[in-house]
Parts: structure tokens; sequence; C-alpha cells
């Protein structure tokens, strides 16, 4: 009796707390129900300031003392039938999920990770209330898994029988979170855990943040879950899930970053300053000294082209993808997994091991439903966000080719099992590789080098390459950055990270340039002029010919320039960044620009043009020769027929460099043959 009254007291005292908290903080919780959810949303932090018996007794005993706030809410006449999500929940209540144990049953705790899998969401009893008939004791059972349960015995000894009172039914839907990452240790498997959520957290709006890939936090009860026997009893041991108070997604797409009136007023003050590309580019891995172009270009990446559905129905992505080829140990691991991280919903996979399935999407199995479900993949989850894919070139060619549909088309077919479906993957893709043989080799050409199928490069806006080259002046510049770096652990980004994000997601949601007539013609003056230059007959080996998506990669690197600068037209300064790019990179690649020709010595860089016009004359007398004398050739042979055209060390170079290029072999001393 005594205790009857105690609690009784305590909880009048509770209540009276908490109606004070909520007259205090009308007018803020009012707005946040006038978005007609019956939600309020509750800063932990500002109630334990206020009152620290309330929020104590949140974290021990979070279920009553919830319905109790609830009640009281209720009761100050704000609102009917209300629900309370927590926020902002002090760090210690932080568990790992691997660290869960007994002690935290019934306790609140935020639990952090990936989610694996999600059900669908269905209507289901969730707590059912019996009388027991003996001594009158409401017992309230939670339901959790199929079958319906009634409870096994009363504190009274009663076995069976018992009267159900009500049942509450409410949408639910179950997720399997996974821990992150990051938090594992060594060998350590993640471990998951199930998680319940139901009413307004189900809601179709919510649900969409609740994708299977998605990160997430989750601030909940955990609860014991009874495991039936085959016998029909019930098991000792017991299943463990948590029931979600909220759910606080991790990851936003640029479009769902939210953007205050003072961050507006800081954009709009960046954006008029005439240095702001530079500024962001140089921004982009502070710790990377140099490659000024590529910064730029990833900057162009982040803020994309226009996506555009044409009046036949016909869709162009406004996805810039970027490949960067380069010798080891040039940065293109530190500058992907950086863009991972700035970009939301950033995806860094590595080639080796990464599958087709792991890239677009897979069918399993689903114990848990019985049937089969869809997971998906790297390029989805990362839609309307950035994936950057490492090791390109050791990818298996059966998997890479999974990317041509995701890159091109933005979506990903999938037909397997009793499963057909098209995802959508509008992401831009980033990604890295090594040359065929580890390093750049100088005696040949680019295209020859990389070890990637030409469909897929061609499906590459820009293409870079990463050279690593000795030369005093820059490898000084780039010891002392490096070595700064390790002194002062690192300069900071020159615009912060947080308003970086934020300028970028507000030329997203707001600006969608249009390309005015000036813009137009100095992109089709530069693609035609390009594309009918004179090729001389012995340079007709073009490494990687400029194509009509090299001129949508001009539109689209034009339009990304007019978002940076907030512009709503593509101005003729735009079309020069985009063109300024499109050359670097044509030239490095093997278009030189001042000569109008496509020519090998701009690809290899090692051979003048005279060096390789001699090169090919000895190749071509060698195979006029074979006609003549056959397969193996005297090089006796070869000099009388160069008399005069070039001297004995001029051939002798040559041949060395056929040797090279595997064309011919030696077979005897003073005697050549062709492969």
């Amino acid at each position: 009796m005594q205790e009857d009254k105690q609690s009784k007291s305590k909880t009048e005292e509770l209540m009276i707390e908490t109606k004070k908290f909520f007259d205090a903080h009308k007018k803020k919780f009012g707005d946040s129900l006038r978005k007609g959810n019956n939600v309020i949303y509750l800063d932990f932090l500002e109630l334990t300031e206020f009152s620290n018996k309330l929020s104590e007794e949140i974290l021990l005993n979070p279920e009553e003392t919830l319905r109790m706030v609830e009640l009281a809410i209720e009761e100050v006449g704000l609102v009917k039938d209300v629900r309370v999500r927590l926020y902002n929940i002090l760090k210690s209540q932080e568990i790992k999920v691997r660290d869960i144990r007994s002690k935290h049953l019934n306790e609140m705790i935020v639990i952090e990770g990936i989610i694996r899998q999600a059900s669908d969401v269905r209507p289901q009893v969730v707590n059912a209330k019996f009388e027991c008939p003996s001594c009158g004791t409401v017992i309230a059972v939670l339901q959790m898994e199929k079958k319906f349960r009634e409870p096994s015995r009363c504190s009274c000894g009663r076995r069976g029988g018992f009267k159900l009172l009500s049942k509450e039914m409410v949408d639910t839907q179950r997720l399997v979170i996974e821990e992150v990452p990051e938090s594992l240790l060594g060998g350590e498997q993640p471990k998951r855990m199930n998680v319940f959520v139901k009413e307004d957290l189900v809601e179709p709006k919510m649900e969409e943040k609740t994708t299977p890939g998605s990160r997430i936090k989750i601030i909940g009860v955990l609860k014991e879950v009874p495991v039936p026997l085959h016998s029909g009893g019930l098991s000792t041991r017991f299943e463990l899930a948590v029931e979600a108070n909220n759910v606080i997604p991790l990851e936003e797409t640029f479009e769902e970053l939210d953007i205050s009136e003072e961050d507006e007023k800081k954009i709009i003050e960046l954006a008029k300053d005439p240095h702001i590309y530079e500024n962001l580019a140089r921004s982009i891995t502070p710790s990377v000294w140099g490659y000024e172009e590529i910064k730029r270009s990833l900057v162009l990446q982040l803020f994309s082209g226009v996506k555009k559905v044409h009046a036949d129905g016909q869709k162009s992505r406004g996805d810039i993808h970027i490949l960067l080829i380069g010798d080891p140990g040039v940065a293109k691991s530190v500058t992907l997994d950086f863009m991972a991280k700035i970009s939301p919903k950033g995806r860094y996979v590595v080639g080796k091991s990464a599958s087709g399935a792991g890239l677009t999407a897979t069918v399993v199995r689903d114990e848990y439903l019985r049937g089969w479900s869809l997971e998906a993949g790297a390029m989805v989850l990362a839609n309307k966000g950035l994936v950057c894919i490492d090791e390109l070139e050791k990818m298996d060619p059966g998997d890479r080719s999974a990317m041509h549909e995701a890159m091109e088309q933005q979506s990903v077919t999938i037909s397997k099992a009793n499963v057909q479906a098209t995802l959508r993957s509008e992401t831009s893709v980033l990604a890295a590789a090594n040359p065929k043989f580890g390093r750049f080799d100088p005696y040949q050409s680019i295209a020859q080098q990389i070890d990637l199928p030409p469909t897929l490069i061609n499906r590459f806006d820009v293409i870079f390459t990463l050279r690593d080259i000795p030369d005093r002046k820059k490898d000084e510049r780039i010891a002392m950055h490096v070595l700064s770096e390790h002194q002062n652990l690192g300069e900071n980004m020159l615009i912060p990270r947080e308003l970086f994000r934020k300028y970028v997601a507000y030329a997203k949601q707001r600006i969608q340039p249009v390309l005015t007539d000036e813009a137009v013609a100095a992109i089709k003056k530069f693609y035609v002029d390009l594309r009918n230059k004179p090729v001389s007959s012995e340079s007709s080996m073009r490494p990687i010919p400029i194509s009509a998506r090299q001129l949508q990669a001009l539109v689209r690197m034009s339009e990304a320039s007019a978002k940076l600068r907030l512009s709503e037209k593509v101005e003729i300064t735009d079309a020069k960044k985009a063109i300024g790019i499109m050359k670097y990179y044509l030239m490095q690649v093997g278009y030189d620009y001042e000569s109008k020709t496509i020519d090998v010595d701009r690809i290899s860089g090692k051979f003048s043009s005279s060096q390789r016009n001699k090169i090919f004359s000895v190749r071509d007398v060698i195979i006029q020769l074979e006609s003549k004398i056959g397969k193996m050739i005297p090089v006796e042979e070869i000099e009388k027929e160069l008399e005069g055209k070039m001297d004995k060390t001029e051939i002798d170079d040559a041949l060395n460099k056929l040797v090279i290029n595997t064309e011919i072999f030696k077979p005897k001393r003073g005697y050549v043959q062709r492969m």
C-alpha cells in the first residue's frame, strides 16, 4: 500500500514537471504539431537542463515515463493522441550492437548502423492486455512473433484461461541493422540487431530514408523476444530486439540537406566572390599538392549538370563521370576517399572485392519472409550521390559490364528468380585505375595501356592521366607540402566542410541553368573543329576518339559551372571552363591542339615526330623485304634499302624500338623477323 502511494506521488510529481516544461516551450512544440502529424520532437538535452529527475526516469523506465509524458501533453491541452520522439540523447546511452547485454533490457539505448533488410509495412498486434480471473492482475504481453501469444502464467501462480481485454494494432516494419564497418576492430564480424519501427516512423516519407543500405541512428527501448521451441514450449534463451522511439537518418542527399536562412546568406555571399571556383577546387583534398585541373573537374562533378527528360520521354543524365588513371603513389585513393566522404550518400568500393551484384543489385533468399528479396548494391544505394570505384582495372570483366547500364541509362534492371525490377541509380561515378603494367610505359600509347574495354572508357566524360615523373622543382614542392602536413596535421579546407556541402546542396536544389546561344556556339565550334581535323596516314591511330558523348560531357560541365556561380544561365565563360578541362584531358590522352593533329607523340611523350617517322620507315622496309626475301631479313638488306635516308645508328635505334614494342625479334645475329 505504502509503495503504491509512493509511486503515485512520484508519478504526480513527474506529471507536474512535464506540464511545466511543455508550458514553457509551448510555442516551439506548437510549430512541430502544425505540420499535422501529431508528433512532438523532444530535445533530450533541453529536458535534462529543465528537469534532471524526468530525464533520468526516461532513460531507466522509458515506456511508462513516455506514456506519462504523452498523457501530460494531452492534459496541457496541446493535442490529443500525441507521440513523443526523442533526439539529442546523451552520448553515454550510445552502445555498440556487440556490447548490448541483458542489463540494458527495458532501458533507452542508442545504436547506429546500416540497414541490411527491411520488411514490408503491415498492421500487427503489438500489445495485448489480459486479465487474470483469479487475482484480477492485468498482464500486458508484447506480440513479437507470428503466433499470437497469451501469458504463460500469472504472478499468483495461475496458468492459462486468461481473459483478453484489448489488443493494440499499429503499422509496423522490421528492420535488420548491421554495425557500421568503421566501429569494428581487425577481423570482427559485424553484428546484427532486429529493430521494430511503427506508427509515424513507417510513414511513406520516412520509409524512403529507411531503405536497405542507408545509415541510421536508432533511439529505442531494448526488449527481449521469447523464442518458441518446436515442442510448443518456450526456450530459456531469449532474442533481443529494439523497439524504436525515433529513427534518425545519418545520410541525406544534397536535395534533402536542410539550409537555414543564415546558411543561405553565407552561400549567396560566397557566390559573389569571383574566385569561388578556385576556392572550391582548393578545398578538395587539401592534403594533396597540385592537380588543379583534376580538382576543378571534381568540383564540377559534385555540382553536376541538369537531368533532362525530352519530349519523346527519353532521358539524358546530368551526372558527370570521371576516370583517373595513374602511376602508383599519386594519391588516387586519397582523392576517392575524400570525395566519397564529402558527398552525401557517397560510397567507396574497391575493384578486386566488388562484384557485379555488389555494384548494382542482387536477389537473395529472405529467411524472414520466406521468399526472395532484392538487395541493392553500391550504385543503387548511392542514388543521387557519388560512387568511388578504386582499382577499376582489377574488377572481373563480367562484373564490370554490370556498370554500363547504371552509368548511361542511370537505372539497374534485374530479372532473377521471381523478382523483376528496375532500380534507379542516378549516381556520379569517380573511378581510378592503374595502367596494365603498374606504371605508364613511355613507349606505348595510353589507349593500349588501359586494361579497360572501349565501351566503358567511352562512358566517362573526362579521363585524366596522373604521371609520376621526377622533376626537381615539383618534387621539392610536393615534399614540403607532405612534410608540413605531417608537422601541422594538415591544413583545413579553404571553405569549411559543412558550408561546402550546403553550398553544393543549395545549387542543386534551386538552380537549373539553361544554355545561352553564345555558349552553344562556343561548344559547337570546339566540337566540330576537333572532329574534322585532317589526320595524317601514319598517325591514324586515334587512342580515344571524341564522340557525341564528349559533346554531352561539355554541356554537363558547362551547366555545372553555371550552377557553381548560382546562375540560371550557362554563359560563354562556363562553356570555356568546360572546353578548358576537355582540352587538358585530350592533350593528355593524345590530341595536340597546337599542331591541329592527333599525334601519337603526344601520347607516348618519348619520340619526336621525326623519330617516329624513322621507326615507321624501318617497319615498312621490313614488310616490303619480307615479300622478296622471306621471313628472316638480314639487317644489311635494310641498310641498303635506306641508304642515303638514314644512317646506321638511326636504323639500329629504330630496330631496338621495334623489338621493345614486340613488333619484331632477332632470331639470330644480324637478322630480324616480324612477330
